[in-house]
């Protein structure tokens, strides 16, 4: 019996809050080996440099939700991450950047509210798979991008030290108001 229960869990404090801070994109295949310890990425294998992790900030409105699908009649199990995205004010930067994104295949993490980063496409990457450019119709409408990124993978989003990430962001952001 190799699929054995290892504990159980308590309800915690309603100290916890939704919503992503900052989404991460550095390109597919640049990481190297991720070193794992009990289900947290600690750092990556790629040469200090090698690896450019570009900041997105955003505020409201992304999330990111995992789906875990199983099949006793299959034998498998694998969990499928969606994340939405969405980038107030429209202008020429970041539309260039987001149309090299959907043409990626990018690593994405994914830092939340609660201090904790999570990263997504570890092994195959993450494709976009819609998005939308608006400009709105009434005042209050938003007016700038979606993007809806999706990865397949066999382990939900590992939790990943900070560090292993922010040390290698690039100071490179747009701002769209300049």
């Amino acid at each position: 019996m190799g699929c054995s229960l290892t504990s159980g869990r308590k309800v915690p404090c309603k100290s916890a809050v939704g919503g992503i801070k900052t989404i991460y994109f550095a390109d597919y295949g640049t990481l190297g080996d991720a070193t794992i310890v009990s289900g947290e990425i600690t750092e990556f294998s790629a040469p200090l440099g090698s690896t450019i992790w570009y900041q997105f900030d955003v505020k409201g409105n992304s999330s990111m939700e995992t789906a875990i699908t199983s099949s006793r009649e299959n034998g498998t199990t694998f969990y499928d991450t969606t994340l939405n995205m969405t980038l107030t004010f429209q202008d020429k930067a970041t539309q260039e950047e987001l149309k090299l994104i959907a043409h990626a295949r990018p690593h994405v993490a994914v830092e939340d509210y609660n201090g904790n980063f999570f990263l997504v496409g570890l092994e195959n990457g993450g494709d976009v798979n819609g998005g939308t450019i608006v400009t709105g119709a009434a005042m209050g409408d938003l007016t700038g991008y979606t993007l809806t990124v999706n990865a397949q993978e066999t382990a939900p989003p590992y939790f990943v030290t900070p560090s292993a990430i922010t040390d290698n962001a690039s100071g490179v952001q747009i701002d769209p108001t300049a």
